[in-house]
């Protein structure tokens, strides 16, 4: 079979489909342990604030203005590519990238401060605290791994369409797997959207 025939037979419907199941199944996921944090939170109210009271919320605001950013160029990727506009629409996949990156190295020097400071789950230090301190640590370094995790899955489907771009095996014809790109990237902003305020912003 040619590489025509093959895009001819290409199943743009059923891609999208297949997209907004797995994006279903993640949300369910993360549902899923926002329940056992809401929990674990209502069973020890205190300890969860005070061990959020650890947290830089600064970095936590700023991952998030990112994450917004690089939710809205790689939607602008998008129509660029539908209008023909390849070099706009790589230059804006360039910029996701990027601030995925950044915010991937921002989340490494964090985890790194905590782990310094000894909060981390299995410390010495955190035991001396008590359960409720063990149990947000826990939770907030799992959770928030998963989600930098997802970044980085997000990180690499957005290259692989960025090289397939260039090719012209993705152009203003064919576009499905951007779109799909840009799904998931939209599913890792929404999730941190949630983690933000329940780890950072809690009283």
């Amino acid at each position: 079979m040619t590489m025509n025939n093959m895009e001819e037979h290409r199943d743009d419907i059923g891609s999208r489909f297949g997209m907004w199941l797995f994006i279903f199944t993640e949300l369910l996921l993360f549902a899923g342990l926002f329940l056992v944090y809401a929990v674990y939170r209502f069973l020890n109210r205190d300890a969860f604030q005070f061990a959020a009271e650890e947290l830089n919320t600064f970095v936590g605001a700023l991952n998030t203005v990112l994450l917004l950013a690089s939710s809205a160029t790689i939607a602008m990727s998008i129509t660029a590519l539908q209008k023909n506009k390849k070099v706009l629409s790589l230059g804006l996949l360039g910029f996701t990238v990027l601030v995925g990156l950044v915010f991937l190295v921002n989340k490494y020097f964090e985890w790194s401060l905590k782990i310094e400071h000894g909060l981390f789950p299995g410390s010495e230090l955190l035991l001396e605290y008590g359960k409720g301190e063990v149990l947000f640590f826990g939770l907030y370094f799992f959770m928030t791994g998963l989600h930098a995790l997802h970044i980085i899955v997000g990180l690499v489907f957005i290259l692989v369409v960025f090289v397939r771009i260039q090719k012209g095996r993705i152009n203003s014809e064919n576009f499905v797997h951007l779109e799909n790109a840009g799904l998931y990237w939209h599913l890792v902003d929404i999730i941190w959207i949630f983690l933000f305020p329940l780890f950072y912003l809690i009283t």
